[in-house]
Protein backbone atom coordinates (compact mmCIF):
# COMPACT_ATOMS: atom_id res chain seq x y z
CA UNK A 1 0.00 0.00 0.00
CA UNK A 2 1.60 3.73 -1.20
CA UNK A 3 -0.96 6.30 -0.10
CA UNK A 4 -0.28 10.01 -1.52
CA UNK A 5 -0.97 13.04 0.74
CA UNK A 6 -0.90 15.99 -1.33
CA UNK A 7 0.86 19.28 -0.50
CA UNK A 8 -1.75 21.34 -1.07
CA UNK A 9 -4.27 18.90 1.46
CA UNK A 10 -1.78 18.98 4.26
CA UNK A 11 -2.66 20.65 7.25
CA UNK A 12 -1.24 23.72 8.72
CA UNK A 13 -1.00 27.21 9.14
CA UNK A 14 0.61 30.82 7.84
CA UNK A 15 1.94 32.49 10.81
CA UNK A 16 3.45 35.23 8.95
CA UNK A 17 7.47 34.47 10.25
CA UNK A 18 6.36 30.60 10.11
CA UNK A 19 4.53 29.37 7.18
CA UNK A 20 3.70 25.20 8.62
CA UNK A 21 2.29 22.43 7.21
CA UNK A 22 1.42 19.27 8.98
CA UNK A 23 1.45 15.98 7.15
CA UNK A 24 0.55 14.58 10.74
CA UNK A 25 -2.15 16.11 13.84
CA UNK A 26 -0.53 19.08 15.13
CA UNK A 27 -0.85 22.25 16.87
CA UNK A 28 -4.25 23.44 16.25
CA UNK A 29 -4.04 20.78 13.40
CA UNK A 30 -6.54 18.03 14.60
CA UNK A 31 -7.38 14.78 12.08
CA UNK A 32 -8.51 11.44 14.05
CA UNK A 33 -6.65 9.78 10.72
CA UNK A 34 -3.93 11.17 10.99
CA UNK A 35 -2.19 10.96 14.22
CA UNK A 36 1.13 9.39 13.00
CA UNK A 37 2.67 6.98 11.38
CA UNK A 38 4.19 4.02 13.35
CA UNK A 39 6.38 5.52 15.56
CA UNK A 40 6.86 8.72 13.48
CA UNK A 41 4.49 10.97 15.11
CA UNK A 42 5.43 14.51 13.71
CA UNK A 43 6.55 16.10 10.04
CA UNK A 44 6.36 18.99 9.71
CA UNK A 45 7.58 21.62 6.67
CA UNK A 46 8.80 24.69 8.05
CA UNK A 47 9.45 28.19 6.12
CA UNK A 48 10.79 30.33 8.65
CA UNK A 49 11.28 34.35 7.68
CA UNK A 50 14.87 35.98 8.12
CA UNK A 51 15.58 37.05 11.88
CA UNK A 52 12.99 34.77 12.86
CA UNK A 53 12.38 31.45 14.78
CA UNK A 54 11.07 29.46 17.45
CA UNK A 55 12.36 31.12 20.98
CA UNK A 56 13.35 28.60 24.08
CA UNK A 57 10.82 25.92 24.91
CA UNK A 58 10.92 22.22 26.15
CA UNK A 59 10.31 18.84 25.21
CA UNK A 60 10.52 15.65 26.78
CA UNK A 61 10.69 11.95 25.43
CA UNK A 62 10.76 12.99 21.77
CA UNK A 63 13.29 12.46 19.17
CA UNK A 64 13.50 15.31 17.14
CA UNK A 65 15.16 15.49 13.41
CA UNK A 66 15.73 18.33 11.64
CA UNK A 67 16.09 18.11 7.86
CA UNK A 68 17.32 21.67 6.15
CA UNK A 69 16.39 22.16 2.78
CA UNK A 70 17.30 25.89 2.36
CA UNK A 71 19.31 28.01 4.21
CA UNK A 72 19.97 27.35 7.85
CA UNK A 73 18.49 26.79 11.21
CA UNK A 74 20.74 27.89 14.76
CA UNK A 75 20.63 25.72 17.80
CA UNK A 76 20.89 26.46 21.20
CA UNK A 77 19.91 25.05 24.10
CA UNK A 78 20.15 24.67 28.29
CA UNK A 79 22.03 21.98 27.85
CA UNK A 80 25.14 25.09 26.71
CA UNK A 81 25.20 23.51 23.38
CA UNK A 82 24.99 25.67 19.97
CA UNK A 83 25.87 25.01 16.06
CA UNK A 84 24.72 25.89 12.35
CA UNK A 85 22.92 23.65 10.27
CA UNK A 86 22.97 24.07 6.85
CA UNK A 87 20.86 23.02 4.10
CA UNK A 88 21.24 19.04 3.23
CA UNK A 89 22.79 18.92 6.95
CA UNK A 90 20.73 17.44 9.74
CA UNK A 91 20.50 17.92 13.14
CA UNK A 92 19.31 15.71 16.04
CA UNK A 93 17.96 16.45 19.70
CA UNK A 94 16.88 13.53 21.65
CA UNK A 95 14.96 15.41 24.28
CA UNK A 96 14.90 12.81 26.74
CA UNK A 97 14.12 13.65 30.30
CA UNK A 98 14.07 17.17 28.90
CA UNK A 99 15.36 20.07 26.86
CA UNK A 100 15.14 23.71 26.06
CA UNK A 101 16.12 25.14 23.18
CA UNK A 102 15.56 27.57 20.63
CA UNK A 103 16.22 27.30 16.51
CA UNK A 104 16.33 30.81 14.85
CA UNK A 105 16.71 31.82 11.33
CA UNK A 106 19.52 34.07 11.32
CA UNK A 107 20.32 34.22 7.49
CA UNK A 108 19.33 36.99 5.07
CA UNK A 109 16.87 34.70 3.09
CA UNK A 110 13.94 32.18 3.95
CA UNK A 111 14.98 29.22 5.84
CA UNK A 112 13.11 25.91 4.98
CA UNK A 113 13.11 22.67 6.99
CA UNK A 114 11.56 19.29 7.84
CA UNK A 115 11.00 18.45 11.30
CA UNK A 116 10.58 14.69 12.30
CA UNK A 117 9.76 13.61 15.71
CA UNK A 118 10.00 9.71 16.50
CA UNK A 119 8.28 8.39 19.48
CA UNK A 120 11.63 6.92 21.59
CA UNK A 121 11.89 3.67 22.63
CA UNK A 122 12.12 4.45 26.50
CA UNK A 123 11.97 7.62 28.75
CA UNK A 124 13.45 9.71 30.85
CA UNK A 125 17.13 9.19 29.58
CA UNK A 126 19.31 12.01 29.41
CA UNK A 127 18.81 14.64 26.75
CA UNK A 128 21.18 15.02 23.83
CA UNK A 129 21.91 17.43 20.35
CA UNK A 130 24.09 16.97 17.76
CA UNK A 131 24.11 17.49 14.25
CA UNK A 132 26.48 16.66 11.20
CA UNK A 133 26.87 17.28 7.48
CA UNK A 134 25.82 15.33 4.68
CA UNK A 135 27.07 15.98 1.75
CA UNK A 136 24.72 15.65 -1.47
CA UNK A 137 26.74 13.77 -3.50
CA UNK A 138 27.39 10.49 -0.64
CA UNK A 139 23.42 10.17 -1.30
CA UNK A 140 23.36 10.40 -5.51
CA UNK A 141 21.32 7.18 -6.61
CA UNK A 142 21.12 5.82 -3.21
CA UNK A 143 19.51 5.94 0.06
CA UNK A 144 21.84 7.43 3.06
CA UNK A 145 20.80 6.79 6.61
CA UNK A 146 20.93 10.33 8.18
CA UNK A 147 19.71 9.20 11.47
CA UNK A 148 19.42 6.04 13.06
CA UNK A 149 18.84 4.09 15.81
CA UNK A 150 19.31 0.50 13.80
CA UNK A 151 22.61 -1.71 14.09
CA UNK A 152 24.54 -1.05 11.53
CA UNK A 153 23.88 2.65 10.54
CA UNK A 154 27.73 3.76 12.23
CA UNK A 155 27.79 7.02 10.44
CA UNK A 156 24.19 8.32 10.96
CA UNK A 157 23.52 10.35 13.96
CA UNK A 158 21.94 8.44 16.52
CA UNK A 159 18.73 8.37 17.83
CA UNK A 160 16.69 6.06 21.01
CA UNK A 161 14.23 4.18 18.55
CA UNK A 162 14.00 1.67 16.48
CA UNK A 163 13.38 3.68 13.32
CA UNK A 164 15.51 5.63 10.68
CA UNK A 165 15.69 8.45 8.46
CA UNK A 166 17.39 8.70 5.38
CA UNK A 167 18.30 10.99 2.34
CA UNK A 168 18.39 10.61 -1.14
CA UNK A 169 19.49 12.42 -4.56
CA UNK A 170 17.97 11.28 -7.85
CA UNK A 171 18.74 12.68 -11.74
CA UNK A 172 15.81 13.00 -13.75
CA UNK A 173 14.98 9.19 -15.28
CA UNK A 174 17.33 7.50 -12.47
CA UNK A 175 16.53 4.55 -9.72
CA UNK A 176 16.82 3.28 -6.22
CA UNK A 177 15.57 0.85 -4.48
CA UNK A 178 14.57 0.12 -0.76
CA UNK A 179 13.89 -3.03 1.14
CA UNK A 180 11.03 -1.83 3.71
CA UNK A 181 9.88 -5.53 5.08
CA UNK A 182 6.30 -5.98 5.54
CA UNK A 183 6.46 -5.72 9.11
CA UNK A 184 7.26 -2.20 9.40
CA UNK A 185 6.27 0.99 7.79
CA UNK A 186 7.91 4.13 5.94
CA UNK A 187 6.73 7.77 4.83
CA UNK A 188 8.45 9.55 2.03
CA UNK A 189 8.44 12.99 0.94
CA UNK A 190 9.88 14.36 -1.98
CA UNK A 191 12.08 17.82 -0.51
CA UNK A 192 12.52 18.52 -4.44
CA UNK A 193 11.31 17.18 -7.42
CA UNK A 194 9.09 14.54 -8.96
CA UNK A 195 9.14 11.17 -8.57
CA UNK A 196 6.82 8.21 -9.19
CA UNK A 197 6.62 5.02 -5.74
CA UNK A 198 5.88 1.60 -7.73
CA UNK A 199 3.86 3.66 -10.12
CA UNK A 200 2.51 6.02 -7.26
CA UNK A 201 3.39 10.00 -8.86
CA UNK A 202 4.58 12.55 -6.34
CA UNK A 203 4.92 16.00 -6.61
CA UNK A 204 7.43 18.25 -4.54
CA UNK A 205 6.88 18.34 -0.77
CA UNK A 206 3.93 15.20 -1.02
CA UNK A 207 3.98 12.66 1.55
CA UNK A 208 3.75 8.83 0.72
CA UNK A 209 2.84 6.48 3.51
CA UNK A 210 4.21 3.21 2.69
CA UNK A 211 2.69 0.09 4.46
CA UNK A 212 2.80 -3.82 3.77
CA UNK A 213 5.46 -3.45 0.61
CA UNK A 214 8.57 -5.55 1.33
CA UNK A 215 10.61 -3.19 -1.29
CA UNK A 216 9.97 -0.17 -3.14
CA UNK A 217 11.41 1.29 -6.24
CA UNK A 218 11.59 4.96 -6.70
CA UNK A 219 11.80 6.96 -9.69
CA UNK A 220 12.82 10.42 -10.56
CA UNK A 221 10.59 12.35 -13.63
CA UNK A 222 13.26 15.38 -12.59
CA UNK A 223 16.20 15.74 -10.55
CA UNK A 224 15.08 15.09 -6.59
CA UNK A 225 16.39 15.22 -3.21
CA UNK A 226 14.16 12.69 -0.80
CA UNK A 227 13.71 12.44 2.78
CA UNK A 228 11.93 8.67 4.03
CA UNK A 229 11.55 7.30 7.36
CA UNK A 230 11.60 3.89 8.03
CA UNK A 231 10.09 2.90 11.50
CA UNK A 232 8.39 0.16 13.68
CA UNK A 233 5.14 -0.53 12.90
Amino acid sequence: MIERRPFEQLGGDNHGWLDAKHHFSFADYRDPARMGWGALRVWNDDTIAPGTGFPPHAHADMEIITYVREGAITHQDNLGNSGRTEAGDVQVMSAGSGIRHSEYNQERGTTKIFQIWIIPDGRGQPPSWGAKPFPKGDRSGQFVALASGLPGDTEALPIRTNARVLGATLKAGESTEYQLGKERLGYLVAASGDVEIDGVRLAARDGAAIADVETFRVTATSDAELVFVDTAA
